[in-house]
């Protein structure tokens, strides 16, 4: 397993205490130079929940596939940006390597609209959302859907591989297939953006007389996240875990993955709360930097510290 071991200033080296496990601050890097104000991070972080919302109503509704989704006219540059022309035409490779978004529990594309769009402008030729049922009943249920959307999308590509971008929930669902259901054969790279990795204490709060079982595999050391720290050999993929330096709903100790026989690299975004991380613009260059790094078969995590700043719009 690889680790980011980078040093932020303001840590000190601290530790994180999670239940059941203790993340080292040096295992993070940091997206932003100096910790923003935490007023005005909530105030970045409501303006990001409420373009959400505004959004969230028209993705709810079926959309049709765009042609880029195919193979027809995949290399075309007629009518490209010059950002776009220069990831198609210096790696056609990662520009047509299909990139997957796979968003939360109760929440639809909605939350992808600025990074599918950010992915598009810098060259990305196919970018799909991929629909989890509103209330799934399990992790495992939705991984077993999301399997069969990969096989789809990989079949249509060429088998070439895809990369996965998953926001809160969808990040479990996604590590799932890929450790337990194969998806390691066919994922490249995993960007989780604010997965409880190590479960969230906000489940702890709901009753266990409530018979949801999807909210009770988020407890901290449930039969979900213990399955998953199991031995995985052999897994190819990278795991990217991005979390919000602001987010109440994960906590950056609680998005950390850490495995040791997984290729993981741990980002805090400092600044950032749950609904901010997919609508930064730092996040969303961070991910096209990765992801073009990746599908150029650079498979070691980065060892510096990337400053961008995090911005919602």
């Amino acid at each position: 397993m690889a680790f980011c071991n980078v040093v932020d200033p303001t840590c000190h080296g601290r530790q994180v205490a999670t239940k059941g496990t203790v993340i080292d601050t040096r295992l993070f890097t940091r997206i932003g130079g100096a910790q923003l104000d935490g007023v005005k991070g909530l105030v970045v972080e409501a303006a990001c929940l409420a373009t959400h919302a505004a959004l969230y109503p028209a993705a709810a509704l079926p959309r049709r596939r765009r042609d880029d989704d195919g193979l027809a006219d995949r290399y075309r540059l007629a009518g490209l940006t010059p950002l776009q022309r220069g990831l198609l035409i210096g790696d056609p490779m990662a520009a047509g390597t299909p990139i997957l978004l796979v968003h939360g529990l109760v929440d639809n594309r909605s939350v992808f609209a600025r990074l599918e769009r950010s992915l598009r402008r810098r060259g990305f030729t196919t970018v799909t959302s991929v629909d989890i049922p509103l209330f799934a009943t399990s992790v495992q249920a939705a991984a077993a859907q999301l399997a069969e959307t990969v096989e789809q999308v990989a079949g249509r590509h060429g088998d070439t591989g895809v990369h996965i971008v998953a926001h809160s929930l969808g990040g479990l669902v996604a590590r799932y297939y890929v450790q337990r259901l194969g998806g390691g054969d066919h994922v490249q790279t995993l960007v989780t953006l604010a997965t409880p990795h190590n479960g969230t204490r906000l489940a702890c709060l709901v009753p266990k007389a409530v018979s949801y079982r999807l909210v009770s595999q988020l407890r901290p050391g449930s039969p979900l996240l213990r399955e998953l720290v199991e031995p995985a050999p052999g897994v190819r993929t990278r795991f990217i875990a991005v979390a919000g330096g602001l987010d109440t709903v994960v906590r950056p100790g609680e998005a950390a993955l850490t495995h040791p026989d997984l290729v993981t690299e741990n980002v805090v975004v400092d600044g950032a709360g749950h609904h901010g991380l997919p609508f930064s613009s730092g996040v969303a260059h961070m991910i096209a930097r990765r992801l073009a790094t990746d599908s150029a078969g650079g498979r070691q995590p980065s060892q510096t510290t990337t400053k961008v700043p995090h911005l919602c719009g």
